[in-house]
């Protein structure tokens, strides 16, 4: 089977899900081209994985200062190139269309009658989850965004829906936690804004990955560039993890039973949402904006969760294997009871 595969690479978390497929895809002998969009092409990092891939512009979300501008969003948008991107991608040779919200691929699929599977948590908003900072936009840009026929909803509790358990990487438990270190990832905020935020706590060590180069005068905060192979190191032994509301850094953060501080993008209504799922289910704590006296509450707090996920992205291969019966609740109450949620003190 030949597999067209088209994520959205505008943040890491698509990708990161990606990696995971591509892995189970692979072993599982598919034929799988993928294509990335949503960054120039000079931006992706560690991609040796997908043996070669498809570059398009795409589309993307302006961020500034930590909220989405939807104004920018829109000039940047460059609906002419995004229009000749669709009409160039030829999938009459795929038997499968996969769309990890990625739209280039979903409109193509669309426009060339073509069915395309939709995995990713963004699909998990199309059932009764916890949802919050929605508008008629919010749900507009959800709903036609990267538009698919079947999708795979992705979240870190079921809610009683017919939706899935996150696909993430099963990264072995960590031995020694280092209880004073903290990782870092806020990439939609002013990054010198976040290391003064971070500075003041000398009892801690905080290694901040940014999208930019930046530079600390602060011991205790260290810059990295962006590298996939650094931060899993550093996510390994962190006691904790201060980061946007994206799902994909939350979910491995989780599985590794690290305390979550989650900062949403204003204005983005899954990062928003995703900080009251977060709170609903106990699972970590939400600042609105950068604020010293939350985070100083969280670092000296020492409760997490962990939990421990299946391997979510063999089940969909094998799922795929078998033609794709439909999804039901009994298909996916069998796969959360696979899941256990522990309680743990770092």
């Amino acid at each position: 089977m030949k597999i067209f595969y088209g994520v959205q690479g505008t943040g890491n978390g698509h990708i990161t899900r990606a990696r995971v497929m591509a892995k189970e895809l692979y072993a599982a002998g598919f034929d799988v081209t993928f294509q990335f969009t949503g960054r120039p092409h000079d931006k992706f990092f560690d991609m040796k994985v997908f043996n070669g891939y498809q570059h398009r512009e795409g589309l993307t979300f302006n961020t500034d200062k930590g909220q989405v501008n939807y104004i920018k969003t829109a000039y940047e948008a460059k609906p002419i190139r995004f229009i000749q991107d669709i009409k160039s991608l030829d999938l009459s040779q795929y038997d499968l269309v996969i769309s990890d919200f990625e739209p280039v691929t979903a409109w193509a699929a669309k426009t060339q009658k073509k069915q395309v599977l939709g995995i990713g948590h963004q699909y998990a908003f199309n059932h009764n989850i916890p949802r919050a900072g929605s508008d008629l936009l919010a749900d507009a840009v959800m709903k036609n965004f990267a538009p698919v026929n079947i999708g795979i909803g992705l979240h870190w509790h079921h809610f009683g829906q017919p939706i899935l358990p996150p696909i993430i990487e099963r990264l072995k438990q960590p031995l020694d936690i280092q209880k004073d270190k903290v990782l870092v990832y806020l990439p939609f905020e002013d990054q010198e804004e976040v290391i003064a935020f971070l500075s003041p706590f000398n009892n801690f060590q905080f290694h901040l990955y940014s999208p930019v180069p930046v530079s600390s005068r602060y011991e205790n905060v260290i810059c990295h560039a962006l590298s996939r192979e650094g931060f899993q190191n550093d996510l390994l032994d962190c006691v904790g993890v201060i980061s946007n509301a994206g799902f994909e850094l939350a979910s491995e953060s989780l599985q590794l039973g690290k305390k979550i501080l989650a900062k949403p993008l204003h204005a983005q209504m899954e990062q928003v949402s995703n900080a009251a799922a977060l709170l609903q289910l106990g699972y970590g704590h939400t600042m609105n904006d950068m604020d010293s006296s939350t985070i100083e509450k969280w670092l000296y707090d020492a409760h997490a969760v962990r939990i421990t996920y299946p391997n979510v992205a063999r089940l969909i291969v094998n799922w795929i294997k078998d033609g794709m019966p439909a999804i039901d609740t009994g298909f996916t109450e069998q796969v959360w009871n696979k899941v256990d949620v522990f309680q743990v003190e770092n």
